[in-house]
């Protein structure tokens, strides 16, 4: 079925309940009122229909392949891409001084969650790129920032990230590869790296790697790593692609999913790289593309939930089987098990949507106000929203499968590659459980200060809501506490294990918290309409799982070690 991006749904979303209206207020993003936002959301909606979303089962059964060392792309992908670079819509929020738009992060969020429902393995590339301009425009030189964010913008050179090494996944201080000072500002990368997307292609001019490498005087750790940008090819004295690197793509990974994305071994030899940021300063440079790639994936798995709904809804739509209690009908939608399906996947979706634009509307708070508030908002939700969401991606797509029944499992339907393409998404930028104990560690170093101002604003809009909707309010005010003490918890807790231990199932339980919130606050704004109709269901159905999780989180890492390893390992 063909993909309808849900324009009307963004809308709602943004001007009644994650409060875009604050971004428009700011001197910094002004001119992105409502009307700029329709405009923007419409016309990327239609990119998406009748571009990008012909384009997914395409790459799928056509992957990319490497042919004498060059990445040959899915057929049409070439056609996607510029399409996309000629919207603009790879440098959407990038600096305008370099030929971006300057616009709120939180559109930029809404176009790339509808690119991923439209086609996944396409729209990795316009995130690479865009997560190496944000980490350009921060910490590079005047003179790279000049030469390189243009051509990254324009969609005619690409950007990847280069940090995964076969011994060094998510360890990434045991990384081996070198830099060697060439002593004219150069510098010499050699070594090996895995899992880099989009790391050649045979649609851009040139591709620019940002590569993670240790100086000769560079301490072993995080603590020791240098960043450096590699091109593909080495600019000549105009700026365009001359002379080939000594960088080469060894193979490209056969996966589960995303065959149109081609994810490669890249090995450098020797490669000449410009240092980005300071000697030793690399994590803190590749952190700033990370936590955008963050963000981005979080909204891969939105977009991938959103598309194996619709996809499972046209299913449910069209397919007759059995007897149902609708008179007249017989379509397997109106049975009460699969009208369950669909009733968690659109609240879940919902719900991991809203969560994401929360978080993007806090990073574009802290650029526009530079208010520590909101930073500390922005960093207490970007673990929350990867994780929740590719999480979410992961179990809607799951549930489009069975939907689909026994059709399901047959290839031709298409409900399996949303599960195939999205499921990565829980493991690349960092795993999902990493993304947990961030959320417990780092996050919580203010002692849960951040996280006690966001539940203060949940009750406190749980007590407006008594007069309207009484049993929601409490319901929501009730979950709101119970994940205060559990906070209050984890906080006193010293031993960083006893916090990462319950770490996954807190995440999970504040984002259940989080979803009972902001379908409180939707049904407020459309208290006649479907959104107060879909509140209802998620509050009394999927909002009291907060419960469990919670108490999951604070029974403490004991219980985990009692078996031993023989015991684990024994049937």
């Amino acid at each position: 079925m063909p993909y309808r991006a849900p324009v009307s749904e963004y809308e709602f979303l943004l001007r009644n309940v994650v409060g875009y209206d604050q971004i428009a207020q700011t001197e910094r993003f002004a001119e992105a009122d409502n009307d700029v936002v329709t405009a923007i959301l419409s016309e990327a909606g239609k990119m998406c229909e009748e571009v990008m979303a012909p384009l997914n089962r395409n790459g799928d059964l056509h992957p990319a392949k490497l042919e004498n060392g060059v990445v040959r792309t899915s057929p049409g992908f070439s056609e996607g891409f510029k399409a996309i670079a000629e919207g603009g819509w790879i440098g959407m929020s990038a600096p305008e001084e370099y030929g971006g738009m300057g616009l709120p992060m939180t559109l930029s969020t809404s176009v790339n969650e509808m690119m991923s429902a439209a086609c996944l393995s396409l729209q990795l590339a316009p995130l690479m790129s865009q997560g190496q301009i944000e980490a350009l425009a921060h910490h590079a030189s005047d003179a790279i920032k000049e030469l390189y964010l243009p051509k990254l913008i324009s969609g005619e050179w690409s950007g990847t990230m280069n940090l995964t090494e076969p011994q060094a996944g998510s360890d990434v201080g045991a990384l081996s590869s070198k830099a060697v000072p060439n002593g004219d500002g150069t510098f010499a990368i050699s070594g090996q790296k895995i899992f880099i997307s989009w790391g050649d292609n045979d649609i851009t001019e040139n591709v620019c790697h940002l590569v993670l490498a240790r100086l000769p005087d560079g301490v072993p750790g995080t603590k020791g790593i240098s960043l450096f940008l590699v091109p593909k090819f080495l600019p000549d004295e105009n700026g365009n692609p001359g002379k080939a690197n000594s960088l080469k793509v060894v193979s490209l990974e056969h996966k589960m999913g995303l065959h149109g994305s081609p994810t490669c071994v890249m090995q450098y030899d020797g490669a000449t790289g410009w240092l980005v940021g300071p000697e030793h300063g690399g994590m803190a440079a590749m952190f700033t593309m990370m936590n955008n790639a963050r963000l981005g994936v979080g909204g891969q798995g939105v977009g991938a939930a959103e598309g194996a709904y619709q996809h499972a809804v046209a299913y449910a739509l069209a397919r007759r089987q059995g007897r149902t209690p609708v008179e007249g009908a017989g379509m397997i939608v109106d049975h009460a098990d699969v009208r369950r399906m669909l009733l968690e996947m659109k609240a879940e979706v919902f719900t991991a949507r809203a969560i994401l634009l929360s978080c993007a509307v806090a990073i574009d708070m802290q650029t526009a106000t530079a208010e520590p508030e909101w930073a500390a908002r922005a960093a207490l939700l970007t673990p929350i929203a990867k994780a929740f969401g590719t999480d979410t991606g992961i179990s809607v797509a799951q549930s489009g499968v069975q939907v689909h029944g026994g059709m399901g499992f047959i290839e031709e339907t298409g409900a399996a590659q949303y599960y195939r393409d999205v499921r990565v998404t829980a493991i690349y930028e960092g795993t999902n459980g990493i993304q947990a104990m961030d959320l417990v560690g780092r996050k919580m170093m203010d002692g849960g200060e951040a996280a006690s101002r966001l539940l203060d604003e949940i009750q406190d809009q749980a007590e407006r809501a008594r007069g309207t909707m009484p049993a929601l309010a409490e319901a929501v005010w009730q979950a709101a506490e119970t994940l205060r003490e559990a906070t209050e918890w984890l906080t006193s807790q010293k031993d960083m294990n006893t916090r990462f231990a319950g770490a996954v199932p807190y995440l999970k339980g504040f984002a259940r918290v989080l979803g009972g919130h902001y379908h409180l606050v939707a049904a407020l704004a459309d208290p006649q309409g479907a959104h107060a109709k879909l509140a209802e269901f998620y509050i009394q159905r999927m909002l009291p799982e907060h419960a469990s999780l919670l108490a999951y989180a604070q029974a403490g890492a004991e219980g985990l070690y009692a078996l031993s390893g023989d015991d684990l390992e024994r049937g």
